[in-house]
């Protein structure tokens, strides 16, 4: 797990609140084991306030995925379950923790002191589809938002925070792309960097054409972290030959939230425990199970 090296305070006198990776939960609910970023993922997604991990899902994975990815859209009365009509649901549960995802999570997200091996120090806050073509009669626009994250007001969820050897995304959101992606298709737009903007944007970033948009490529099943706090945007999607097939989800601290969204009650009740952790309420006091609360580790 993460080093955890910077110094951060407790809430009494200054007191330094101490962690280890010891503190953070090595495996997800189905029990696979989670493989810690490597030192080049933490330093490019500080650097760019996003992250590509390409190939990550299997292709029998991929192609569950996908298929209940289209039924979900065009027929959802042909998944049985009911409650398994969302992304939340189906095959699409096995990301809300998939191992990538925690160990993100566990490096730029977790609360130490609110995680356990039965329990994550972070919470789930949104899961939706995009399904595009070009054929869509309402193309997702062009809509720059967000950035400068660095300088955001406390309580403000489009955060992001550093110091020597740590960093902190606030609300995240994480982005699987069921179908390739190459980087003219259509994929989601950033201004590198932006998240620790000192200076407003210029009215520049208003224009798609903008040398400083990036994007990326990917093959079918990579996922990509970025955060809030970084100036991005949608755009319509352009290749005639394929959709484009991504399950949005977002994350967030334990103790803060932005959107309610939660899965339907009967599946949260039919998810693994450590995984219904990551619907628990936004607070802090006493917010962790398999041990007791303690702010002084």
């Amino acid at each position: 797990m993460s080093e955890h090296t910077g110094i951060r305070f407790n809430k009494d006198l200054g007191k330094p609140l101490s962690s280890a990776a010891s503190d953070l939960t090595t495996t997800n609910a189905d029990g696979k084991p989670v493989i810690p970023l490597t030192q080049e993922q933490k330093y490019l997604f500080d650097k760019n306030g996003w992250l590509l991990i390409p190939g990550v899902l299997t292709e029998s994975e991929i192609e569950e995925m996908r298929d209940f990815c289209y039924r979900l859209k065009n027929e959802p009365d042909t998944i049985l379950i009911p409650h398994h009509r969302s992304t939340y649901g189906g095959p699409l549960e096995a990301l809300t923790d998939h191992p990538i995802v925690v160990a993100f999570a566990n490096e730029f997200l977790a609360s130490p002191y609110l995680s356990s091996e039965t329990c994550y120090g972070f919470r789930m806050e949104t899961s939706f589809l995009f399904l595009r073509s070009t054929s869509d009669d309402k193309p997702k626009g062009f809509a720059p938002h967000n950035g400068n994250g660095m300088f955001r007001m406390p309580g403000d969820c489009h955060q992001y925070q550093c110091l020597p050897g740590q960093a902190y995304s606030g609300l995240t959101r994480v982005v699987w792309e069921l179908n390739p992606v190459g980087k003219e298709d259509g994929g989601t737009l950033f201004i590198t960097g932006s998240h620790k903007a000192a200076y407003t944007a210029p009215e520049v970033v208003r224009k798609q054409e903008w040398e400083f948009w990036d994007t990326y490529s990917c093959p079918a099943g990579s996922v990509i972290f970025f955060t809030e706090a970084i100036t991005h945007s949608g755009q319509p999607w352009k290749n005639s030959d394929t959709d484009r097939v991504a399950i949005f989800n977002g994350y967030n601290s334990v103790d803060k939230r932005w959107k309610i969204s939660l899965p339907p009650q009967a599946l949260l009740e039919s998810m693994p425990p450590k995984r219904q952790t990551l619907f628990r309420d936004a607070y802090v006091s006493g917010n962790v199970t398999g041990r007791a609360f303690k702010m002084s580790l």
